[in-house]
Order: structure tokens, then C-alpha cells, then sequence
């Protein structure tokens, strides 16, 4: 139901692992399905999926819910977009 968006310095593969072992750690979730561009995790508040797709020098991540956009899981799917440097030379901050 809601919907985020960051461009990132970071490579897709990179932004989707960082996801898969993120997310985990701030929220009961686990990962359902992987792949080089996304991840599926699924736990009792909800269900998010992180895609990256690689343009040029910079990568776009989505991420999408199936929840409101206040709710537990969505503000841990935007804490994790604010990781994710925008910069080549920014640090990565988780």
C-alpha cells in the first residue's frame, strides 16, 4: 500500500543485501524471496519488498509495503532508506 523511493551511490546487489540483513535486525521479519535486484521479507506486521535497478552511477531502491505508511514496519522501510549513501563518497550509515 505505500511506497518509497531513494537514488543511491550504492550498487543494487549491495542495497539489496544490506535489506535483507537490515531489516531483520530491527523488526521480526524474514526473508522470503532474493534475488541480484530484490528481496521479499514477510513477518507479522507486514510484508516489504526492497527492489534496485542501476542507472549509470546511481541506483534507484524501492521499497513497497502492504501496510499504511504509519505504520511499524514502513518507518523501519524508511529508516533504512536513510542508510543508504547518496554520494559516492558518503558513508554508509548502518
Amino acid at each position: 500500500m505505500a511506497s518509497y523511493q531513494r537514488l543511491t551511490a550504492m550498487s543494487g546487489e549491495k542495497a539489496v543485501r544490506l535489506a535483507a540483513d537490515y531489516l531483520p535486525g530491527r523488526i521480526p521479519l524474514e526473508v522470503v524471496s532474493q534475488d541480484h535486484h530484490s528481496v521479499t521479507l514477510e513477518g507479522v506486521d507486514g510484508r516489504v519488498t526492497v527492489s534496485a535497478h542501476s542507472h549509470g552511477l546511481e541506483t534507484e531502491v524501492t521499497v513497497a509495503t502492504d501496510q499504511v505508511s504509519t505504520s511499524r514496519i514502513d518507518v523501519e522501510a524508511q529508516h533504512y532508506l536513510n542508510q543508504l549513501p547518496y554520494q559516492p563518497e558518503d558513508q554508509q550509515r548502518a
